[in-house]
């Protein structure tokens, strides 16, 4: 066979089917009819102190717990392990995300990484139950009542007062903002009308652009950031995302997710670690209204 003919035959191969390697350095087959993908890091904070004590918490801005930090090494240890570098990271103006995203980079030594906050990316504003314990919350107003506030997805809870210390006006982080310091409470949907305008402009061209992204935020947050990924209806305010689990999805070139084979449906990303071990955490942040 003729050199030139051996040259074709390379080229048809090639064409038919490539390998990829990830911004992690993994490597995968694709199609070649796929002329990017990405990948891109979500991680919910570890436990905070109010987490610890079944409050509402919001944007009250409380730390991580003992657990907490345990659990945000362990994130860590699992984006070292999967061999996980960032060029940027996204996360909010609450120290229990930010926190969070610094034993992470800790752990996989990585902390010159450039970090981005934002209000953006905050838990939702639970309003005037922001500070009340959960259990007494339903004993006062009924389990009903308080999944209503908890789990809809366009009804959020009743205002805290402007003379409220969980009022942003009265925060100096968020005084001079004009949106953000006029929150009185949020829905899910609310809250994904802040995130989805951030996402476009600010996280998804630094993906397009090739950068590999972490961003470590609050479970409402992220439930309407993958609502948008995963184009999940309104039964997305019935997903329960664990605490400082990495949660790994594939992008393709318009920013659409694969499924990964070990995806927990509704979503298409992967959670990095043990499985049975995080369906187990799932089920805990389901539970926390009726915790003991």
């Amino acid at each position: 066979m003729s050199f030139l003919r051996i040259l074709v035959v390379v080229a048809l191969c090639c064409t038919a089917v490539w390998s990829f390697v990830s911004p992690s350095g993994h490597v995968a087959r694709r199609p070649a009819s796929l002329s990017m993908m990405y990948e891109l890091v979500l991680v919910r904070h570890g436990e905070s102190t109010w987490n610890e004590e079944n409050r509402f918490t919001g944007w009250y801005d409380c730390g991580l717990s003992k657990k907490g930090e345990k659990e945000a090494e362990a994130a860590g240890q699992e984006l070292l392990k999967g061999g996980y570098k960032f060029d940027v990271a996204y996360t909010s103006m609450l120290k229990r995300a930010i926190k969070t995203l610094w034993f992470s980079l800790e752990q996989t030594d990585q902390m010159t990484t450039p970090i981005t906050n934002a209000w953006e990316l905050n838990e939702r504003h639970y309003g005037s139950l922001q500070g009340l314990d959960k259990k007494e919350t339903v004993a006062k107003y009924g389990s009903e009542q308080v999944n209503v506030w908890r789990r809809s997805y366009d009804i959020p809870p009743p205002d805290c007062d402007v003379t409220s210390s969980h009022y942003p006006g009265n925060d100096p982080k968020y005084a001079k903002n004009p949106v953000a310091s006029k929150i009185r409470a949020e829905s899910l949907k609310t809250t994904l009308d802040r995130v989805l305008p951030y996402w476009k402009s600010n996280i998804a061209p630094d993906i397009v652009a090739g950068k590999r992204v972490v961003i470590v935020a609050h479970g409402n947050s992220l439930r309407a950031l993958v609502k948008h990924l995963d184009n999940i209806g309104e039964e997305i305010a019935e997903l329960n995302i664990p605490t400082a689990v990495p949660l790994v999805y594939t992008l393709d070139k318009d920013l659409k997710p694969i499924r990964h084979k070990d995806a927990i449906s509704p979503l298409s990303g992967r959670y990095l670690g043990n499985q049975e071990e995080i369906r187990a955490r799932i089920e805990g942040v389901k539970n926390q209204t009726g915790k003991k």
